[in-house]
């Protein structure tokens, strides 16, 4: 059962509301009791009009009142006009108005003639059997065409189910028959309780007639009334969800909500993080703010996704000083400006981790205590085509920025790794594992600066990765490509890891390898599938012509695996967080790294892909590089200096 509204008439809406709520009895009820009233009130006007007179003497016609009224009903009740459904209504009930008219009209006559009634007009049966086709016929035709015009306006907007009949539900259903291009149909809920009922004439189903309930109203998008703060519930819906062609948003969050920042219309898609349904916890507010609060701190990378938003949650606690760097010029000043409506000092350094003098001077300068490194080419597929840049700027850059924190005294110093460093098969993975074991080498001959680094997976909707690349393909109309079908990825938020990586900073000892808790590996086909599905489109197999968006495997990009790990060694202890692990991972001593790390710098200036393929797999524990990354490199060598293969001593 489901309901109109007139925007434009509120009261005149509260009446029809009450009209539909009503059982088939009542409203059958209804139609008897207006009929009588019709009938009299056409005999009086039938009266008035022939003896020309608004208010005829009719006393002594009582009798023929009566008789129209207690001839007519049952009559129309024979005939079946009650059980006409008033808004479908047709030929065959008005047939059955000009039949109990014609009757009715004859019934009158007879009285008058048969009593006898003194001055009853002979022409005024005749009158009164017209009158009574327009006030019967004209009150249903009248309510009808009501009823289709309301029908008509809602087919204009777009009709949409409700899933969740709380009070989320029920306010977002009120604002949608108020405002927007939505109409709300139908409701689903989980509580049996609520199924058979109509809140604002909205009815209530299960969710097992869903199937049913889209053909009937041709509904082709489910609104989940449900806060993100019951995320196993709302995980739980949209999993339910996903079989149907059928596309799947949601309320924005409980607390925007309550604070004015968000509208209970302003709906979203379904994000990758709800399919997750990460349980949130709370950091450990004295690890959260260990590292900073009332500390000068000092971000490199700032303006990537990982570096801003560990930017803004370091604003929040209350740091002495918060001091931003990056070569991104617009990236730097976009965070700069977003963070400078806060009462903080904030300073934008315009700068590279390369440029070991500019990294000194901003370190001393400032008096930084704590370092956050997450300056880095992540990009796996541009690395491995770039080969030297992304060893200088990963490796070569840390190990810069790591030898001018000691020399400034910086107390902590934190890189922001990834699991693409373990037994890596790409040199994006192999950069970032060397970075690590420049610091763990670097703090045996550190007593002031505590060296440590956190490895996690891929971070959601962060540059580049392959969500945003999926949605984008989705818009476009597909295909979506996944690189292997067996292929997994550890996901994360960046809000969540930046949370984390604070928290563990402020329980380095020194040398630590920190592991974020991750969760379950995602495989990324099934991913593809559920954001396809949840935009309302179907799959379309290979060859097939159904369906509205195919998948395609495009293989693996050279130095990409099937499945993404977080530990060289076998084990990890837990911390004081329980979504924090730490690892113990063997590693070269500086005295010995620092000579192979100049091998590799000559390797670098020279252009020379085999000495550096040579040299990772030598020095980096269980890299495999792919056989491809000569090749690969070689048309960039061209291009930029013919140069002579050399093996550096």
């Amino acid at each position: 059962m489901t309901k109109s509204r007139d925007t434009d008439s509120q009261p005149r809406q509260w009446v029809i509301d009450l009209v539909e709520d009503l059982s088939r009895h009542k409203k059958q009820l209804i139609a008897v009791v207006s009929d009588a009233v019709m009938l009299p009130v056409a005999l009086w006007t039938a009266m008035a009009l022939r003896l020309g007179e608004w208010t005829p003497e009719i006393r002594q016609f009582w009798p023929a009142f009566v008789v129209s009224a207690l001839v007519c009903l049952p009559v129309f009740g024979g005939l079946g006009l009650y059980r006409q459904v008033v808004r479908y209504m047709g030929n065959h009930a008005m047939l059955a108005v000009v039949k109990g008219a014609t009757i009715t009209a004859i019934a009158v006559a007879a009285v008058a003639y048969m009593v006898p009634l003194r001055g009853f007009p002979r022409s005024v049966p005749i009158i009164f059997w017209i009158l009574t086709l327009m006030y019967v016929s004209g009150t249903r035709f009248a309510v009808r065409g009501y009823f289709n015009w309301l029908s008509q306006r809602q087919r204009s907007r777009t009709p949409v189910i409700i899933y969740g009949a709380g009070r989320n539900g029920v306010e977002l259903a009120g604002n949608l028959f108020r405002q927007g291009d939505r109409i709300p149909v139908a409701f689903l809920d989980d509580d049996r309780r609520m199924h058979r009922r109509t809140i604002n004439g909205v009815y209530v189903h299960q969710p097992s007639e869903l199937g049913e309930l889209l053909l009937d109203t041709q509904a082709r998008e489910v609104l989940v009334a449900v806060p993100s703060t019951a995320l196993a519930e709302r995980k739980r819906i949209i999993e339910f969800l996903e079989p149907f062609a059928v596309h799947v948003r949601l309320i924005p969050d409980l607390a925007d909500l309550v604070t004015g920042q968000q509208h209970v219309l302003n709906l979203r898609d379904v994000q990758v993080e709800d399919l997750l349904g990460r349980d949130a916890v709370n950091p450990l507010d004295h690890l959260l703010a260990g590292s900073v609060r009332g500390e000068a701190v000092l971000v490199t990378g700032a303006a990537g996704s990982i570096g801003s938003e560990l930017c803004r949650q370091i604003a929040r606690l209350e740091p002495r000083l918060l001091v931003l760097l990056d070569q991104n010029e617009y990236g730097l000043y976009e965070i700069h400006r977003e963070l400078l409506v806060r009462d903080l000092q904030v300073v934008a350094v315009l700068g590279s981790v390369l440029d070991r003098a500019c990294m000194l001077r901003t370190m001393s300068s400032y008096h930084i205590d704590t370092v956050y490194h997450a300056a880095a080419y992540k990009h796996v597929g541009l690395v491995e085509n770039n080969v030297i840049q992304g060893l200088k700027n990963n490796t070569f850059g840390t190990l810069h920025t790591a030898e001018s924190a000691l020399e400034a005294g910086v107390k902590r110093f934190i890189l922001i790794s990834t699991d693409k460093a373990v037994r890596t098969t790409n040199v994006m993975g192999a950069s970032k594992r060397l970075a690590e074991m420049v610091l763990q080498a670097l703090q045996d001959n550190s007593d002031q600066t505590r060296f440590s680094m956190v490895r996690f997976g891929n971070v959601l909707g962060s540059s580049g990765s392959v969500v945003p690349l999926f949605l984008e393909q989705i818009e476009r109309g597909g295909p979506v490509t996944v690189t292997h079908p067996d292929a997994t990825r550890y996901f994360m938020t960046i809000p969540e890891a930046a949370q984390l990586v604070l928290q563990a900073a402020s329980m380095a000892k020194g040398g630590d390898v920190f592991l974020l808790d991750m969760g379950a590996p995602v495989r990324i086909m099934d991913l593809a599938r559920r954001m396809i599905r949840l935009k309302g489109f179907t799959l379309r197999g290979p060859g097939d012509s159904e369906g509205d968006i195919e998948i395609r495997i495009s293989g693996l990009a050279p130095g990409e695996k099937v499945h993404e790990e977080l530990l060289i060694a076998d084990a990890a202890t837990g911390t004081e967080h329980r979504k924090i692990l730490r690892a113990e991972e063997d590693y070269v001593k500086w005295s010995e790294l620092r000579g192979a790390l100049n091998t590799l710098e000559q390797a670098c200036d020279a252009f020379d892909y085999e000495a550096i393929k040579t040299f990772i797999e030598r020095v980096v524990e269980g890299a495999d590089l792919n056989e491809q990354l000569i090749e690969l490199a070689e048309p960039v060598r061209a291009n930029v200096v013919p140069l002579t293969h050399g093996t550096p001593e």
